[in-house]
């Protein structure tokens, strides 16, 4: 129990008061003697000690005590302080009263008591230190300050401070049998250590780590010098980087040994402060000494930016430490880590990639991240004993020495050339040998040329036939190569003027050719002829097989190295010409495409769709003849060109056979895989043009392909109306967003157990100026092959969201929901999710009112971007309804699989239901959804029976005419607003 000081005085007052009305007479009586015996026991309770003080015995023997454990603080206790003095041998209690004398008091004192149980006299030192690392925190440390101002013992004078610059030392004289209470004046908040030493092993133990500091001391101002030195004689960054890193190592260990006050005094209160600027110089310099050794602004300028800021942010850091040195140095320390953490990345980053610097610096950057954890378990108190705080000091030298050593290494490893004393002819030599080229220099007075037989160009090549006439290059020249090679060198000595830049072919040892590029100049005497030819030699060949490469990757197909496009289209207009010239040449073009291949893709695999779209290559090549064609157009569709053959009768034939040829079986993986192919093809009239026939043949392809696939298809004009239509009519489409012809109908889905509408259904409705309403079966396949889907489904959601708003607030139905169909374009788009989630912010409406309908066919096209696209989707709680279900797949894996929370029973169930086995499925689909979770609508209800029969199913919802054709926006607001009833059942 802990009562302050003034309490107890309180009590003691109140005691004395009574008794003096007791000793007056004023009416005695035993409830009066009853509270002043309460009172009484009350007050000498109080006026005990606030808390049992262990005294601590010191004995001869005893060389240091740790007295913290044993030591009581009070604080916030004021500038006058009482307590109760331990009880001495004869027993008394004594009570001391002590008044603060140092204008720095904290209000903070500490209570100790020591008894000395010997038969001497004793000396002792009580020492408490200044600073100590051990146990001073991260992120508010403890950075050192006076710790005792005074100690005043229960008996006796003031004890004597010691002269130290270190701690504050206290003498003090125990007489044997003596028990005496110190109370110490404290100055600080905290006191981290406080220890009684036997003054000869105190001097000891200080002048035991004298050497120790003096040679760390010495070694870290060396080293500072040095690499200063070197700054001064080499002129790359990393020295002044390393040498301020040396400098600010050193100015740590001068604080930290106590060295730097010798040289400076600090007044009270400053020594926080150089600790916080020294700490944050670690780290500034640190930082330094990374960008600058590693170089990382070289590729990237944005990092000297960044390099820039974070160093102009550490140097506010330090202005910080003048007025807060403690959360300066707190920042320092978490920094310090975070820079050495995030170096150690790029260190490992940089080296491999293989980069010098970063392999040189790699282990003493481990030796700091070690360096690092052992000081962290100090700070932390997790390591605590008096030998951590030198031996971190000299570790970090340490570090700084292995810096100096990586410095230096890399600096001088490149000699006299790192220094740049080079003149301007060993710069060009160097020059010529970084390049690696070969010299060429041909003496024309003397006919030597001089081939460098020690370049690795011409390593391979026969270089004593290179060396002497100029003749000895005719032999192994390339023949095509030779009558240019003589010409140029002719002209240059002709002309007196021009340079040689000339690619040709020298035949090495093993009879293979390889491309050398010469690039020379004349060198021209006193009397202006021509006396040498001097130039470099370079071994071209891969180049020029990178061309070859490029040319024949431009003119041929790389899967199936059948000619290209644009080689087809020339071949094309050759072939032309010579029918325009030859009556005997009729050929006829083909287009093929082979059907249903994206299914292969997305069942097989890309690399077995190429294997496959290779092996319909050599098929179609092998039942062509040499004067044929055969081309690759695209991805599945191949263009064929057939001079062969000219009459009707072959032509025919010759399309059977390809047909044959696609269709035949290819067995891959223990698997036969079958293709068909659907083929247009048209003759030549003379009258088309090359590009018009082809056109001619690709339509043909395209009504092949349109009346079911796997059919040959010769070309009429009429197909040329049907195109030119369906470009009109996408060209209109185009232009009705522009005049507003778009717009939304929404049909009713109708609650089947109350009968009201639930929600609606947006479907898209065009009313063309001229033609007027376009089917959505009309212009939504246009859309998709054009790419217009994507933005009639951004309309289409935009429109409903924005009519959904109107019509929840009109009401207050926050329920009443709202469908939008899904196009494939949509779904793969990245932006769905986007423009879904800015719908619904912009209306406000809640996310699980609106519901995306899709189809199964849809949805496995791509099922695992389908699954993921989804999921985001339901995450975000807007709804997924699986339209038309029972028409594709119909797997209660994919059910499964999906994150959909409705179904739509596609109204083929319903219509016409005069089957026995349609009710049995419905039932089924029915039973399977409500057992998935999955709400039901059920689209085409035709009667009052099937009304009836899905409400005995539990089927949640209808949408049909039955109940209402779908409306325009003016008249659902009329139904839900005004109450006007427009439902079929309720009229």
């Amino acid at each position: 129990m802990s009562v302050p000081p003034p309490i107890v005085a309180l009590l003691l007052s109140v005691r004395h008061a009574m008794s003096r009305l007791i000793g007056l007479g004023a009416r005695f009586s035993a409830l009066r003697l009853t509270l002043l015996f309460w009172l009484t026991l009350l007050a000498g309770v109080c006026a005990a000690p606030a808390y049992a003080i262990d005294v601590v015995p010191v004995g001869p023997n005893e060389t240091v005590i740790d007295l913290r454990p044993a030591m009581e603080v009070y604080r916030n206790a004021g500038r006058s302080f009482q307590v109760s003095a331990v009880p001495g041998p004869e027993g008394i209690v004594r009570r001391i009263e002590i008044e603060a004398n140092s204008p720095q008091a904290s209000g903070n004192w500490a209570v100790f008591a020591l008894t000395n149980d010997s038969d001497e006299q004793i000396d002792r030192l009580i020492v408490a230190p200044h600073f100590r690392l051990v146990g001073s925190g991260i992120f508010e440390p403890d950075l050192g300050s006076q710790r005792i101002a005074a100690i005043t013992p229960s008996q006796g004078f003031a004890l004597e401070r010691q002269p130290s610059s270190e701690a504050d030392e206290f003498l003090v004289t125990l007489d044997p049998g003596a028990v005496v209470t110190f109370v110490a004046e404290l100055t600080a908040e905290r006191l981290p250590d406080v220890r009684i030493w036997e003054p000869n092993a105190y001097r000891d133990t200080v002048n035991a780590f004298t050497l120790y500091r003096g040679i760390v001391l010495g070694i870290a101002g060396l080293l500072a010098v040095f690499l200063t030195i070197l700054f001064v004689v080499k002129g790359s960054a990393m020295f002044p980087a390393a040498a301020a890193l040396a400098w600010s190592v050193l100015a740590y260990i001068c604080v930290d040994f106590q060295f730097w006050e010798k040289l400076v005094a600090f007044q009270a209160g400053q020594e926080p402060i150089w600790r916080a600027g020294i700490e944050v110089s670690l780290l500034f310099t640190l930082v330094l000494f990374l960008f600058a050794y590693l170089n990382l602004n070289r590729w990237h300028g944005i990092l000297s930016v960044f390099a820039v800021v974070l160093l102009s942010a550490i140097a506010g850091l330090g202005v910080l430490a003048a007025f807060d040195p403690v959360l300066a140095s707190g920042l320092a320390r978490v920094s310090l880590a975070a820079t050495a953490l995030l170096g150690l990345g790029a260190i490992l980053t940089l080296a491999l990639q293989r980069f010098d610097r970063a392999i040189m610096l790699l282990p003493t950057w481990c030796l700091l991240i070690a360096w690092l954890w052992a000081g962290w378990m100090t700070v932390t108190g997790r390591i605590d004993n008096d030998i951590i705080q030198p031996a971190l000091g000299g570790g970090l030298v340490l570090i700084v020495l292995l810096i100096g050593f990586t410095v230096m290494q890399h600096g001088f490893a490149g000699g006299t050339l790192a220094q740049g004393l080079v003149s301007d002819l060993e710069r060009r030599s160097l020059a010529l040998a970084g390049s690696g080229d070969a010299v060429f220099d041909w003496d024309i007075l003397r006919d030597r040329i001089f081939a460098d037989g020690e370049s690795d160009t011409l390593s391979s090549l026969p270089v004593d036939s290179m060396n002497g006439p100029a003749r000895n290059w005719l032999p192994i020249l390339h023949p095509d190569d030779r009558d240019r090679f003589k010409l140029t060198l002719d002209t240059i000595i002709e002309h007196r003027r021009g340079r040689i830049h000339q690619d040709f072919r020298v035949r090495d040892a093993d009879g293979h050719y390889h491309w050398l590029a010469l690039r020379a100049r004349p060198m021209l005497g006193s009397d202006g002829e021509v006396m040498r030819c001097v130039g470099t030699l370079k071994d071209v060949t891969a180049l020029k097989k990178a061309e070859e490469r490029l040319l024949q990757d431009a003119l041929s197909d790389q899967l199936t190295g059948l000619p290209n496009r644009e080689l087809f289209k020339d071949r094309l207009d050759a072939i032309s010409v010579l029918a325009t010239s030859r009556a005997d040449v009729s050929p006829t073009v083909f287009v093929i495409d082979l059907d249903r291949f994206k299914q292969v893709n997305d069942d097989y695999g890309l690399a077995t769709g190429d294997t496959l779209l290779l092996t319909v290559g050599r098929r179609l090549n092998r039942t062509l003849r040499p004067q044929d064609t055969l081309a690759r157009l695209s991805g599945d569709q191949f263009g064929l060109i057939l001079v062969s053959e000219s009459t009707p009768d072959g032509v025919a034939a010759f399309a059977e056979r390809l047909r044959d040829a696609i269709r035949a079986p290819i067995s891959f993986a223990e698997r036969e895989i079958v293709l068909t192919g659907s083929i247009g093809l048209t003759g030549w009239s003379g009258e088309q043009s090359p590009q018009e026939a082809l056109k001619e043949a690709e339509l043909a392809m395209y009504q092949a392909k349109r009346m079911g696939g796997d059919r040959i298809e010769p070309f009429r004009p009429a197909y040329k109306t049907i195109s030119s239509s369906r470009l009109a009519l996408e060209t209109d489409l185009r232009r009705a967003f522009e005049r507003s012809e778009l717009s939304l109908a929404f049909q009713p889905i109708v609650d089947l157990e109350s009968e009201t509408i639930a929600g609606f259904e947006a479907l898209m409705r065009w009313e063309h100026p001229r033609r007027g309403a376009i089917s959505p079966a009309e212009f939504v396949p246009i859309a998709e092959s054009s790419g217009l889907i994507v933005e009639l489904g951004q309309f289409a959601l935009d429109e409903a969201t924005k009519r959904l708003s109107d019509w929840q607030r009109a009401t207050g139905n926050s329920k009443l929901f709202m469908s939008v169909n899904v196009s494939s374009r949509q779904l793969i788009s990245q932006d769905l999710i986007a423009d879904v989630e800015a719908a619904l912010k912009r209306y406000r409406i809640p996310p699980h009112t609106l519901k995306l309908e899709l189809t199964e066919s849809l949805v496995m096209d791509n099922p695992e971007r389908s699954a993921q696209l989804l999921t985001k989707l339901r995450d975000r709680g807007i709804g997924l309804s699986l339209d038309d279900f029972g028409t594709g797949y119909s797997s209660l894996a994919y059910l499964m699989r999906f994150p959909f929370d409705t179904l739509k029973i596609d109204q083929s169930f319903l219509r016409h239901n005069a089957q026995p086995q349609r009710p049995i499925i419905l039932h089924s689909i029915v039973t399977m959804a409500h057992d998935l979770g999955l709400k039901v609508v059920a689209e085409g209800v035709e009667s009052e029976s099937d009304v009836v029969q899905l409400r005995q199913l539990n089927c949640e919802y209808a949408q049909s005419f039955l109940f209402s054709p779908p409306m325009t926006r003016e008249a659902v607001r009329r139904v839900l607003v005004e109450g006007e009833t427009m439902l079929r059942r309720s009229a």
